[in-house]
């Protein structure tokens, strides 16, 4: 199958999950002797141009009549079977959704986050959930300041999203939407969009377990709990920083960089059971998260389909994290993790200190997570997923 995916890239060095998704779906599909013609753009093009290309840039976000040009092109010279998008904002724009349609090609769209109900991609207004603009109404992001604390960026973005709305651009343009979890498609489902057209696919990610040894550091101590992702807002950090305030005889190992880092790293240096290390190149990561303990994994959003959790589970580590969007269904309580209501910390810091107290559950919880993985996110079944969405898509049109 000859296959044209789509994406728009977060900044270099960012760790975003839907960034390993489309490398490492691209990848599975090259490697089952599929042709994958690849457009992608990335958002250090805006910051590597002038006011005039930034202006140009922001406008295009509405509509880029260079993306929907390239694409038309692209489809015309390759005549590619199917067109899957993964990100389109903010540079590709929707333009890219009208390309496809108008060459009589079928889309199909994976859906990393809400930003179908929520233009700012999070469902946070602050660090409280929030889906108020599911009906609409998105000019109320100004006074908000929703999208990067901006009024004038959020009326941008608000714009961009109503007139798309009015065009039911995310509705008539797209044949079959990808969702993570079953949130998403409950949030979708309840704002108009067609349930017949959605499916449910987890992400993947190979074998971490197979080939993977732990690897002791020295500047760690012999135990130790892990957090690992974005140092931001929307991960929960604050919540940790909460939960371990508290803790101070449970060392806390902690991989990432983000918005929050200088923040958490002033914290950190108050307390001595915390190890912040900061981004460290994946494999390492990996091997770091294997020789910790368990996983904990506060977040305040509606996660899609967490590769952390997934890479966790595929390293035989248990989960306790918050009980919303796909963690609310990947963990079975007391099976491959826990499940604590979202924003109690002492309800984490009673199911941490409880687990660490109990080493011999710790190892049960591992292997079921071990087990969970191989029953759900290896990459030979999600390629057959895959393979099965693309089908009934093509499949739609005869």
């Amino acid at each position: 199958m000859k296959v044209l995916e789509i994406h728009n890239f977060h900044r270099k060095g960012s760790a975003s999950g839907d960034d390993q998704v489309f490398k490492s779906e691209t990848a599975l599909l090259e490697n089952y002797r599929n042709y994958v013609v690849k457009y992608t753009v990335s958002n250090d093009a805006f910051d590597n141009v002038g006011v005039i290309g930034k202006l140009a840039a922001t406008f295009g976000m509405l509509w880029s009549f260079k993306h929907y040009k390239a694409v038309k092109q692209i489809i015309k010279n390759e005549q590619p079977d199917i067109v899957h998008v993964h990100t389109f904002f903010p540079l590709l724009s929707p333009s890219v959704l009208y390309a496809a349609k108008r060459s009589q090609i079928k889309v199909v769209v994976t859906l990393h986050d809400t930003r179908f109900i929520c233009p700012c991609a999070t469902s946070l207004c602050g660090t409280e959930l929030c889906n108020k603009c599911s009906d609409g109404k998105y000019f109320r992001m100004y006074h908000n300041r929703c999208f990067k604390n901006s009024k004038l960026q959020s009326l941008i973005v608000a714009g961009i999203f109503t007139y798309h709305r009015f065009r039911k651009s995310f509705y008539k343009q797209i044949d079959r939407y990808i969702c993570l979890n079953e949130s998403q498609i409950r949030l979708l489902t309840e704002i108009g969009f067609d349930k017949d057209k959605i499916t449910r696919k987890y992400n993947f990610v190979p074998d971490a377990e197979a080939n993977l040894k732990a690897v002791k550091i020295d500047e760690l101590p012999e135990r130790y709990v892990v957090f690992c992702g974005r140092i931001g807002e929307e991960k929960g950090i604050r919540i940790l920083m909460k939960i371990w305030d508290k803790l101070p005889d449970i060392p806390l190992v902690v991989i990432g960089s983000g918005p929050l880092e200088k923040v958490f790293q002033e914290w950190a240096n108050e307390h001595e059971n915390v190890f912040f290390l900061g981004y460290i190149q994946h494999n390492k990561c990996l091997s770091i998260v294997k020789r910790g303990e368990f996983v904990v994994f506060p977040s305040i959003w509606y996660e899609g389909c967490s590769m952390v959790e997934i890479e966790a589970e595929s390293l035989g580590k248990g989960l306790i994290a918050t009980d919303l969007g796909f963690s609310a269904e990947a963990i079975e309580n007391g099976v491959n993790g826990f499940k604590i209501k979202l924003g109690d910390t002492d309800g984490f810091q009673k199911c941490i200190t409880d687990l660490w107290n109990k080493p011999e559950l710790i190892s049960e919880i591992g292997k079921n997570a071990r087990l969970d993985y191989e029953q759900k996110y290896k990459p030979e079944d999600n390629y057959k997923q895959l393979i099965d969405i693309y089908t009934k898509t093509l499949g739609d049109q005869i």
